[in-house]
């Protein structure tokens, strides 16, 4: 089975992945690794800054390409990153559709206003992150509502995240 997780910045992606690994014993690949390693080694002229779309439309080639490759092979594995388009289904045929799983991690604007510091706080949990002065409760709200929007245009499964962030799913 193949499980992706989506979501912007700071949405806890990369820990629903580890908490599935543990869980599951599936492999995860961070999409952000891929980027980086593609970036450092010269394989592309995008940088970290570039544009979200643009490298979108830089890394989904390759990690649809994995992710046949291992429903081909009959391995597990979670893909965790931003950069997985809204529309990834249109990537597959029927037969590889029948081993995804997909799922997008949104927080509510009133989860962002109530918990912008935990928010903040947890952004270290699994991985080391630079400096993030950057992020905004206005950036996170916009990000997060324009991603429920695109879940609800293209039909994606979200893991809404309101009251209490409790993010889990369950694989069978």
């Amino acid at each position: 089975m193949i499980v992706l997780i989506a979501g912007c910045s700071h949405t806890g992606k990369t820990l629903l992945a580890q908490k599935l690994l543990e869980k599951y014993k599936y492999p995860y690949l961070s999409v952000d690794h891929l980027k980086m390693g593609l970036i450092r080694s010269g394989q592309t002229g995008l940088t970290p800054e570039s544009k979200d779309e643009l490298l979108t439309d830089y890394l989904w080639p390759v990690l649809r390409e994995i992710i046949k490759t291992a429903v081909e092979n009959n391995q597990n594995l979670i893909v965790e990153g931003c950069y997985i388009p809204f529309t990834w289904r249109d990537s597959f045929t029927e037969e590889y559709l029948k081993s995804i799983r997909y799922y997008c991690i949104i927080m509510t604007d009133s989860y962002i206003d109530t918990h912008f510091q935990d928010i903040k706080k947890y952004a270290n949990a699994i991985e080391a992150r630079e400096e993030d002065s950057w992020i905004t409760p206005e950036m996170l709200k916009e990000e997060n509502g324009k991603n429920l929007q695109l879940c609800r245009k293209y039909d994606c499964t979200y893991l809404l995240v309101d009251n209490i962030y409790q993010v889990d799913v369950t694989l069978d």
